[in-house]
C-alpha cells in the first residue's frame, strides 16, 4: 500500500490546526498536506466541509483564523491535492454524514481514509483502509503501525 492516496477527514484537519503540539500526529498530517509531502485526495464537497467546520464560532475561537486566512489555508490544501469528485456511494457506512469520504475509498483502490474517530475506524467496512493519523504517518514512512 505504498502508493496510498490519503483522504483526510475533517476532524484530523481541525485537530491539526488547533493542537498546541507540533509533534502531534494530526499536526504532522496537516503540515504534510500543506507542504505536499504525500498524495491526498479532496473533493469540492470535502473542501466545503473543511470550511464549514473551520468557520464554526467555537472552532474559530480555538484556531484564531479569520475567514480570509481559512480560505487561504483551504486554497493551499486544494492546490497540493488531487481534486476529484468520486461517484455517489450507496453502500453501508458507519456515519452517513461521512458518505462522501467512503465514496473515495469505494472508487479508488489506493485511497486510504485517515480519521481520528476510533469508533468509526472500528466500524469500517474496510478496516485495513481506514487509519488513525499516527498509522497514516507510519504508512507514509514505510513502517508498520
Amino acid at each position: 500500500m505504498t502508493a496510498a492516496r490519503l483522504v483526510i477527514d475533517t476532524n484530523v484537519v481541525v485537530s491539526g490546526l488547533i493542537t498546541a503540539d507540533p509533534r502531534a500526529a494530526t499536526a504532522q498530517v496537516l503540515d504534510g498536506m500543506l507542504a505536499a509531502r504525500f498524495p491526498y485526495l479532496v473533493s469540492a464537497e470535502l473542501l466545503a466541509e473543511y470550511r464549514r467546520v473551520l468557520l464554526r464560532p467555537r472552532i474559530r475561537g480555538l484556531h484564531g483564523l479569520d475567514e480570509t486566512a481559512v480560505d487561504a489555508l483551504l486554497t493551499q490544501l486544494a492546490l497540493n491535492a488531487a481534486v476529484r469528485e468520486p461517484p455517489p456511494f450507496l453502500g453501508h457506512v458507519p456515519d452517513a454524514g461521512d458518505r462522501h469520504l467512503w465514496a473515495f475509498v469505494a472508487s479508488d483502490r489506493a485511497a486510504v481514509l485517515v480519521i481520528g474517530d476510533g469508533a468509526l475506524r472500528r466500524g469500517s467496512p474496510e478496516a485495513e483502509r481506514v487509519l488513525s493519523p499516527r498509522q497514516a504517518l507510519s504508512l507514509l514512512s514505510g513502517h508498520s503501525a
